[in-house]
């Protein structure tokens, strides 16, 4: 008898294991229903740190995607696969090489944001992120972690180099565009940092204290475009607080606006860690808890159980995760290949470097001709960054610098010179392999960057006077989990002033030109010394091709088109927010240098909180308005020909918006592209506005001389609008706007007229949402 009862219990397990339902794209409510507890928890949490975790194998215990950043875990009984997630936004991140395997698994490093945000040209970047998605795609991963889009709201944000502007409409056609570039492969993308991660100076508490409506004008609505137009999979709320609530905890920011505003429908994830408020971030709608831990999925058993989170909140969040999976590769089970076109995509990425650098300065000089010998300077000609640090350093085959494309393109260098800088380089790697460094101290996946050093003036007359034209490279890096600094960071060195300054005089007193190449992530301090040199190129960090990408442009081979998403100022000090921001060093109690760990003395000014106390003053809505005098403004961007605007129209349509349209030109003697900004003045009255604000963009197709290409732009009444705190709402003023149609923000080539009869209102779902407690 009782051994009946066991071929009964087995019998009975097996029927009810074959009737277990597999998850299907049909099947998603029949699936949620079949879940236990247990498996509800787990879904919602990662597989751990990597994708080698115990959390992260599948089934048949197959490793996944070594380097990537982390997993979503596998439920086989239910036929819920693993699905993978890996950084970051100048490529894919993962592991170049694996044990016992020949191949290597090389990924393409593309220029970084700043830099295609600088071709102001969606067309190109959809372009360069579909190549990038392919390589997520065919090294077997689901979902990319990008693009970062924060605010460059200030010049030293560690990380200003991903992101992409200090405009939002900029940053959010950009993001929009890399969006369905790399979307358009089958595989997912994740928007981040939402939001307001704005400093990396104790990213994970700090307390970003930002008004209603500077928060919803400049820090979310080009995440609000980026949703829109991209419909992304997910979105990575970030590590620190806004108005003393934990972003990945606010129902107000990831429910509230994110999904009932913006219309959001994919799947919210952490950024990587782990904090103690699991069960409030499951009912703010945060999706996924990366990188995952044990002690979250107990944690929210706990909470199920208690009551502290309703059955319908849980099972919202799973939903959510069920249809993410079903739409993944990895479900779809896609052979994936590990075998991209690299080669392909480095001429895509050195197509996209050229289109994104920005000529500041040209006497002309550039073009170079009639140029056979190049006196090279600057240990960054050799020490060429690609890309920064963190999780968006991409672990690519190889970085053309720039003494190889300079040769590559046929130029004789001074070779001596070229010894000197490698040479010392090389000791210095020699050094610290004797004494068993890494030379990583203080940076977080990626290699320190070689300060310049001096060049004698007597070294330097010798070569002016056997080269024709003199290159200098200024080379900057910075990264995830420091900020930069004001002194030899911002500001060049004095090393760099004075190997500028000795270079230029030497080359001038020979009769001869003097370039400077900025390969920079972000802004650098350049009105000091901008009237030295004849010509500055900023470069960017413009990924692994960008030796050649250089070179293309400083031959001619490419016209630049590229224009400037943020303002250089004169000094630092002339942003507002340089009276909030962090400056010093800083390790906190309890911490290393990454943030990781969570101890904290606070409240310190602009470390456990920081006061945006500049509203919607940012970039060029403070300069513009007030006239202050820059170095180079917003949009600025020279080329070497040149173009004429007419015909502007503005035609109204009958919801309040209107479609504008200009002729452009090119009214100079070599083909060339023009991107023309959309600035919209409104009417005075009402809520205070900045004197312009970008409003749209285009860019022409490559224009042969004489000839013209017609730009069409649409902007909603929506788009004209400002949200209005006391009222809880968008507004759009009635009454007369100027429609500006502008080279730069400082440069308006035309104008035309736009009249708005009614003002027009629009509601949020809860004026409340993050905003300031009261």
């Amino acid at each position: 008898m009782k051994r009946f009862a066991m071929i009964l219990g087995a019998a009975l397990c097996t029927l009810g294991a074959a009737a277990q339902p597999k998850l299907s794209q049909n099947n998603i409510e029949e699936v949620l229903k079949a879940m236990t507890l247990e498996e509800k928890a787990t879904l919602l949490v990662g597989g751990g740190w990597g994708s080698m975790t115990a959390g992260s194998m599948t089934a048949s215990n197959e490793s996944l995607v070594p380097g990537a950043a982390g997993t979503t875990r596998a439920i086989p009984r239910l036929g819920i696969p693993n699905t993978v997630v890996a950084d970051g936004p100048a490529g894919l991140r993962i592991n170049p090489n694996r044990p016992g395997a020949s191949q290597t698994y090389y990924c393409t490093g593309f220029p970084v944001g700043t830099a295609i945000a600088s071709s102001w040209d969606v067309d190109l970047v959809r372009k360069m992120t579909a190549a990038m998605g392919n390589e997520v795609l065919e090294y077997g991963v689901d979902v990319l972690l990008a693009p970062g889009m924060n605010i460059h709201r200030n010049p030293l944000c560690g990380r200003n180099f991903e992101y992409f502007s200090e405009d939002p409409v900029l940053s959010g056609n950009i993001s929009a565009a890399y969006v369905n570039g790399v979307q358009s492969n089958g595989v997912g993308v994740s928007i981040k940092h939402y939001a307001a991660n704005n400093q990396e100076t104790n990213r994970n508490e700090n307390d970003a204290r930002i008004s209603a409506r500077a928060l919803r004008e400049i820090y979310l609505k080009n995440f609000e475009i980026a949703v829109r137009k991209g419909q992304p999979w997910t979105v990575m709320s970030s590590y620190n607080k806004i108005n003393g609530e934990f972003t990945q905890q606010s129902y107000g920011l990831l429910t509230s606006i994110l999904r009932n505003d913006f219309g959001f429908n994919g799947i919210v994830m952490t950024d990587w860690g782990s904090k103690a408020g699991t069960v409030t971030a499951v009912n703010a709608g945060n999706d996924l808890m990366e990188p995952g831990a044990d002690a979250e999925i107990e944690r929210i058993i706990a909470g199920v159980k208690d009551g502290s989170i309703s059955q319908a909140d849980l099972d919202r969040n799973v939903r959510n995760m069920l249809k993410y999976i079903v739409g993944t590769p990895r479900f779809k089970g896609y052979k994936y290949s590990d075998k991209p076109d690299l080669k392909a995509h480095a001429e895509v990425a050195r197509a996209a470097a050229t289109e994104s650098m920005v000529l500041l300065k040209n006497d002309g000089t550039l073009p170079l001709k009639d140029v056979k010998k190049v006196a090279l300077y600057g240990i960054s000609a050799i020490d060429f960054v690609a890309g920064g640090t963190g999780s968006g350093n991409v672990n690519k085959a190889y970085t053309v610098n720039m003494k190889e494309g300079m040769e590559h393109a046929g130029f004789e260098l001074p070779k001596e010179l070229m010894d000197y800088y490698e040479q010392y380089i090389s000791y210095d790697k020699a050094q610290m392999a004797l004494n068993g460094t890494s030379g990583q101290a203080g940076i977080l996946l990626g290699q320190k960057k070689y300060a310049e050093i001096p060049v004698s003036r007597t070294a330097i007359d010798r070569q002016a006077k056997a080269y024709d034209v003199a290159v200098v490279v200024i080379g900057r890096n910075s990264g995830e989990a420091a900020d930069r600094r004001v002194d030899n960071d911002f500001n060049l060195t004095d090393v760099e002033r004075q190997l500028i300054g000795d270079v230029c005089d030497a080359f001038h007193l020979a009769g001869k030109k003097a370039v400077v190449v900025l390969n920079v992530g972000g802004a650098v301090e350049t009105a000091s010394w901008k009237s030295v040199p004849d010509a500055i190129l900023c470069a960017w960090q413009p990924g692994q091709e960008g030796g050649d990408a250089v070179t293309d442009v400083l031959t001619g081979k490419v016209n630049p088109s590229g224009k400037l998403p943020m303002t250089l100022p004169l000094a630092f000090t002339q942003h507002p927010s340089s009276a909030n921001f962090p400056y010093a060093d800083y390790v906190a109690p309890g911490r290393n240098t990454f943030g990781f760990s969570t101890r904290s003395r606070g409240p310190r000014k602009d470390i456990d909180y920081t006061d945006y106390a500049e509203g919607i003053w940012v970039g060029y809505r403070w300069f513009d308005t007030k006239g202050i005098e820059v170095s180079y403004p917003f949009g600025y961007g020279l080329s070497y020909t040149q173009f004429t605007y007419s015909k502007p129209v503005v035609k109204a349509d009958k919801n309040g918006g209107f479609t504008a349209s200009v002729t452009v030109t090119n009214s100079g003697k070599v083909a060339g592209k023009e991107a023309v900004q959309l600035y919209v003045s409104a009417p005075s009255g009402g809520l205070e506005k900045p004197a312009k604000e970008l409003k749209a963009f285009a860019k022409t197709k490559l224009l042969a001389p004489g000839e013209s290409q017609t730009l069409v732009m649409e902007v909603s009444a929506y788009e004209l609008a400002s949200f209005n705190e006391n009222a809880g709402r968008w507004e759009t003023a009635a009454g007369s706007y100027t429609v500006n149609f502008a080279s730069n923000v400082a440069d308006v080539r035309c104008t035309a007229p736009f009249v708005l009869k009614a003002q027009k209102t629009f509601s949020v779902d809860d004026p409340k949402a993050c905003a300031p407690k009261e």
